[in-house]
């Protein structure tokens, strides 16, 4: 007869803390389809300061494309890397660089730190750390001597020019405002990424209209039929954008064919209108739109469920123009929807899709 192992409360303590790492073929798939990155440069996050650049600054970090090299290319510093890097020998413990949220604060479900072309002078070790503080105490944080930090990550082995990343052991808590990304001793890192859900700010007026589909409200694309050319996420960022790469894009089709997006509202509301984006979209808009709404709930509803029902018929859309649709333009809006799906046809390119609306009364 076996005899069960029983570990101590503090082993069995630190074994539910232990994030899991993720390969890095891996990590889109763990994060992308249930999470955003909190520290996208897209959302409005904000590099408030670091214990030092000299290499390569620390604004590089939130880049949302992928790092890229340029060998043989030298700066005063040193040469050229697309990320950040500090001296050498440092002599305290870690480098550090504070981060403030794009979005008024949120939940970190997971990690990413890249060190793409960083070999030889990559991070030895990492860790992040959160609080919860308000805009005006900034200058606080910013300082190497500020107490309040809280273990998100603990210190985790990085090697060179490579993807890492750490799931957590479950969405943490409390809500953060502001990280701090430590680097012990010092080196290079080219890009870092805070997976996790936004805690929006939300008007408590019920006869207040915002964009429920907004990442920053806590909207989140969870799914689509293909992204070959740029990310579903970018729908929902806000601005209108700089260029074709930051917005959703298709490969091209041949037949009958439909491309789509499932986006999960950040709260459950009454539609009363649509706008479709194509800004800089100007040879590869989509022919036509058309939007379903579901108001399902304890589920992720499919590309072909039967819960969805029409609530803008396929509409001609054309180059680099806000397409805006309410009043009678739409049908079956009346109740409350917590899922939309945007459906181009037959396929192409869309920047920003906005839902707004407005919270439902009670009992609704």
């Amino acid at each position: 007869m076996e005899v069960p192992i029983v570990l101590p409360e503090s082993i069995r303590s630190l074994v539910q803390q232990t994030p899991t790492p993720i390969k890095a073929e891996d990590i889109d798939t763990t994060f992308k389809s249930n999470s955003i990155d909190l520290v996208n440069k897209a959302l409005g996050s904000r590099i408030l300061a670091c214990s030092d650049e000299w290499f390569a600054a620390a604004e590089n970090l939130t880049t949302p494309t992928a790092p890229i090299r340029k060998p043989g290319v030298f700066t005063y510093a040193g040469a050229w890397y697309d990320g950040w890097e500090t001296r050498r020998h440092n002599p305290e413990p870690f480098d550090w660089v504070v981060l403030r949220l794009g979005a008024a604060s949120g939940k970190v479900k997971g990690v990413e730190v890249d060190t793409a072309f960083f070999n030889g002078n990559q991070a030895p070790e990492v860790a992040v750390q959160g609080c919860f503080v308000t805009d005006d105490r900034e200058e606080e944080v910013k300082s190497k001597d500020f107490v309040e930090w809280e273990t998100i990550l603990s210190k985790q082995e990085c090697g060179p020019s490579q993807r890492h990343g750490w799931l957590l052991p479950k969405m943490t808590s409390k809500a953060y405002t502001h990280v701090r990304l430590q680097m012990f001793p010092d080196g290079g890192i080219a890009r870092f990424r805070l997976f996790g859900e936004v805690v929006p700010v939300l008007p408590q007026d019920l006869n207040a209209v915002f964009d429920l589909a907004a990442t920053v409200n806590g909207g989140m694309a969870i799914s689509c039929s293909d992204q070959h050319f740029g990310t579903k996420d970018n729908l929902l960022l806000p601005g209108r954008g700089k260029d074709m790469g930051d917005g959703w894009e298709t490969k091209r089709s041949r037949g009958d064919h439909v491309d789509w997006v499932i986006i999960r509202l950040g709260l459950p509301g009454i539609i009363e209108k649509l706008v479709v984006d194509t800004a800089h979209f100007r040879g590869n808009f989509p022919q036509k739109v058309q939007v379903f709404a579901t108001d399902v709930s304890g589920r992720v509803p499919g590309h072909d469920d039967s819960a969805w029902t029409e609530i803008l018929s396929p509409q001609k859309t054309g180059p680099d123009a806000e397409h805006e649709y309410v009043g009678k333009a739409l049908s079956a809006v009346g109740r409350v929807y917590g899922f939309v799906k945007l459906v181009i046809i037959p396929d192409g390119g869309v920047k920003r899709f906005r839902v707004y609306g407005r919270r439902p009364e009670a009992g609704q």
